[in-house]
């Protein structure tokens, strides 16, 4: 797998796989699509995305034909896509513990119970009541301290930084 990120850093070699996703081409045709890359330089690359099992070649006569690996290329985005679903799956946890809490907090706000960090028009420290930052408006009324924006923000901020140290 790692060769194959690899091969795929290069812009050319990422645009010689489109050019043979779906027909196969002879390296000559290939080159000749790249105006400012010699044809050795685009051999080198087929080497390259071949070593990787990103292209196949086969050989018919004295010419090489090469087109996409779809295996290959299947394995590549089923690896991405484990990375991509496991952070959906964290941030959508995430968010449905942050909506729990909220839900919680909102319950208390409404009866007066929760409003106290906002009665006189003053920032609560986060944390001191559940929510997070409010903004003492809200509180003024008793209908609740942080709104929702604020735990999503929250969410994708703790996500973020739990992402970074993976």
């Amino acid at each position: 797998m790692d060769a194959a990120l690899k091969a795929l850093a290069e812009p050319r070699r990422r645009a010689i796989l489109r050019l043979v996703w779906s027909q196969e081409l002879p390296a000559t045709d290939i080159a000749d699509r790249f105006e400012d890359v010699t044809r050795s330089a685009i051999s080198q690359h087929l080497a390259v995305l071949k070593e990787a099992e990103l292209v196949k070649e086969r050989r018919e006569g004295t010419r090489r034909l090469y087109r996409a690996n779809t295996g290959t290329m299947a394995q590549l985005r089923t690896f991405l896509d484990s990375y991509w679903t496991s952070s959906l799956e964290r941030l959508r946890d995430a968010a449905e513990a942050a909506e729990a809490v909220e839900g919680t907090d909102g319950a208390e706000a409404a009866d007066g119970a929760g409003a106290a960090d906002g009665a006189d028009g003053a920032e609560a420290p986060d944390g001191a009541d559940g929510a997070g930052a409010a903004d003492g408006a809200d509180g003024a009324d008793g209908a609740g301290a942080a709104d929702g924006g604020e735990a999503v923000n929250r969410v994708v901020a703790r996500t973020r930084s739990e992402g970074a140290g993976a």
